[in-house]
């Protein structure tokens, strides 16, 4: 059993005797790109800055009342939300001068957006639908060489917490404080940040997390084989629980 997440695999380890945890890996080499100073976006460049922003789904994992209060208590920040609406009346959306929907972008699209960014942010709401979640935003933002502003996500806590350059916040005015700190650290000469992410990004790579993934099942199969010389009946209670 594989999962996408920590604190998923916290959940799941007791149901299942060969449990593993896979967070959100990255292709650091396209997000990297972001880092070279690309071209605004069309239906970004007349944007002022700073700017603060995201992309993904905006769904009801998305705290819109976060984003309407940041938005209000510091008008000149400009926030910018990438992204297809699902499960959202657009009426319901929060309105003002400084945030700004530029709706869905294509992936390629993505690093040009973030690299005329100065923070990133990650306003998830905390509730049933993120109690589990891995963002795969969280490394993605990064190795766009941004800092980054989340909500107390479990995940992100756990896997991005200690560094400095990742935020977290659980209130409007900790958010906002919060985002201060990472302006200043965006527009600070010091770039030791960077590489301290990028020792943790070198490890996560998609195609190491599906090579790892792919030696697991080997395993699997191989043990599976092996356990079948001897009857299959010590595996029964195995392929019972992965159903869990």
């Amino acid at each position: 059993m594989f999962t996408g997440g920590l604190s998923l695999y916290e959940a799941k380890r007791p149901l299942h005797v060969n449990v593993h945890p896979f967070p959100s890996a990255v292709d650091v080499g396209h997000f990297g790109k972001a880092r070279l100073g690309l071209g605004d976006p069309r239906d970004q460049a007349g944007i002022p800055h700073p700017r603060i922003g995201f992309f993904g789904v905006l769904d009801e994992r998305t705290d819109f009342g976060l984003i309407a209060r940041i938005a209000k208590s510091r008008p000149d920040w400009q926030l910018i939300l990438l992204g297809p609406l699902a499960k959202i009346d657009p009426e319901s959306l929060p309105r003002a001068a400084n945030i700004h929907y530029l709706g869905p972008k294509e992936y390629q699209q993505l690093p040009a957006y973030l690299s005329n960014w100065s923070v990133a942010m990650m306003p998830f709401a905390l509730n049933e639908a993120t109690k589990f979640i891995s963002p795969t935003k969280t490394p993605e933002f990064l190795a766009g060489g941004k800092p980054v502003v989340s909500t107390p996500i479990k995940d992100v806590i756990q896997q991005w917490g200690r560094f400095d350059a990742v935020k977290i916040a659980a209130s409007p005015d900790e958010f906002t404080t919060a985002i201060d700190e990472a302006l200043q650290i965006a527009s600070g000469a010091d770039l030791h940040w960077r590489a301290e992410i990028d020792r943790v990004l070198a490890h996560i790579s998609w195609d190491k997390t599906c090579s790892n993934m792919a030696r697991l099942v080997e395993a699997a199969v191989a043990a599976r084989r092996e356990e079948s010389k001897f009857g299959a009946g010590s595996l029964t209670p195995m392929i019972g629980e992965a159903r869990v």
